[in-house]
């Protein structure tokens, strides 16, 4: 999740956040917006902030036993498509409407997810996969860097 000003580079919420779920950080929310990238909507968790600010469209939730259920294990579970099937099975033919699933919070909580029942398991599987997405990351900083620093000297050198 990220701050509206910078993904969109403008404030597109309405100043008065009174009916908006109060999200705090290392809980999730489920975007029920579809798109190519993630037909069935997407569960992302708060990383970035102590609190955020969602529209009542969303679904926000937290783990109700954090000494059976790792964090970054379901952070992983839901970058892949496993859940996919269950929101699927839930999600009414043309239920879609104005680019949301019609997905009720009920039927969300019903869905079953296929996790390890050890918590050493799920914490090793979310660190691993945490530590990949860090070196990724680095990775491509730094080819990023490279590119510019590429660009620089192409442009240095024609400059003189």
């Amino acid at each position: 999740m990220i701050d509206q000003n910078e993904f969109f580079d403008k404030r597109i919420a309405s100043k008065d956040v009174s009916g908006y779920f109060l999200l705090k950080n290392g809980e999730f929310a489920y975007n029920k917006s579809y798109s190519n990238d993630a037909p069935w909507g997407a569960v992302k968790r708060l990383d970035r902030y102590e609190n955020g600010v969602l529209s009542t469209l969303y679904i926000v939730f937290e783990l109700s036993d954090k000494n059976k259920t790792d964090s970054d294990f379901i952070v992983s579970y839901y970058d892949t498509d496993r859940w996919y099937k269950e929101v699927q099975a839930i999600a009414a033919e043309g239920a879609r409407n104005h680019g949301l699933l019609n997905i009720s919070p009920n039927d969300f909580f019903e869905t079953v997810l296929t996790i390890p029942k050890s918590i050493e398991e799920q914490k090793a599987i979310g660190t691993y996969f945490r530590n990949l997405d860090s070196l990724i990351t680095l990775h491509q900083r730094k080819c990023n860097f490279e590119q510019i620093h590429e660009m620089y000297i192409f442009f240095t050198f024609n400059v003189l």
